[in-house]
């Protein structure tokens, strides 16, 4: 008997090509789930799935953007088809498109809230509906430190990824009675391709204001992710797990 306790499991990943995505998706492979990864192009997943399958994973690739609500539709309808279940849904998929509020746009807020927030809402929706109906799932929405304390030239990320902790909750309240978990992860700063082109000045200012005195690694929020998802996190819901080096403790 298999001692990995997401064995003939399926998990659902949003931005599975890289980053956040990827080590999630990797770290609950190792654990038995089988995945479906969502990104917008299946040849962004091509190293993802290579990986996974190199480790002995099930992996499929599905072409997505988040933010496309039929879209979205047709394609957990064809996860569903193909896996026969879904017990996990991680919402990771995000963008950014930051500057200072006075000049952003309306399609820059537009860009970062339907994806970030919107495209939550859109996965969701019908996973949640199948997670009802089996009775079962494990939800877990990928927010930020900003979402917490805000950060200049990002309002539109921290108003996306502050949304995602108020849906978050609401989605435990009315889930909770099905045997459904939804928990948030607030990872800090993590080393991935995002935070690469800090310049080493802003890295050491960065540095200062974490007590820890480094940034994450995407292994660090994958496991946290990995957690919520196992026996141990039953009795879990609504909660938000800040994974930032103590950063805004």
């Amino acid at each position: 008997m298999s001692s990995k306790f997401l064995t003939n499991q399926v998990a659902l990943v949003t931005g599975a090509s890289r980053g956040l995505g990827k080590a999630i998706a990797l770290a609950l492979t190792r654990e038995g789930a089988s995945i479906a990864a969502v990104a917008r192009s299946e040849e962004a997943l091509k190293e993802t799935l290579e990986t996974i399958r190199a480790a002995g994973g099930t992996a499929e690739p599905f072409a997505l953007d988040v933010a496309d609500g039929t879209a979205v539709d047709a394609v957990v309808e064809k996860i569903a088809a193909h896996f026969g279940h879904i017990d996990i849904l991680v919402n990771n998929a995000g963008v950014t498109r930051d500057g200072l509020l006075a000049r952003m746009t309306s399609e820059a807020w537009d860009t970062v809230l339907n994806t970030n927030l919107k495209g939550a809402f859109n996965l969701t929706r019908p996973v949640g509906r199948l997670m009802v109906k089996q009775r079962s799932g494990r939800i877990i929405n990928i927010s930020s430190v900003i979402g917490l304390m805000g950060n200049a030239g990002q309002a539109n990320y921290a108003a996306s990824k502050a949304g995602l902790i108020g849906f978050s909750k609401s989605v435990a309240r009315e889930f909770a009675s099905r045997g459904i978990t939804c928990n948030v992860v607030c990872p800090g700063f993590i080393e991935t391709d995002m935070t690469k082109d800090l310049n080493e000045d802003l890295r050491k200012k960065l540095l200062e204001r974490i007590p820890l005195q480094r940034l994450g690694q995407p292994e660090d929020i994958a496991g946290v992710v990995t957690f919520l998802c196992s026996p141990a996190a039953n009795y879990i819901t609504g909660q938000i797990l800040t994974v930032d080096g103590g950063m805004v403790m």
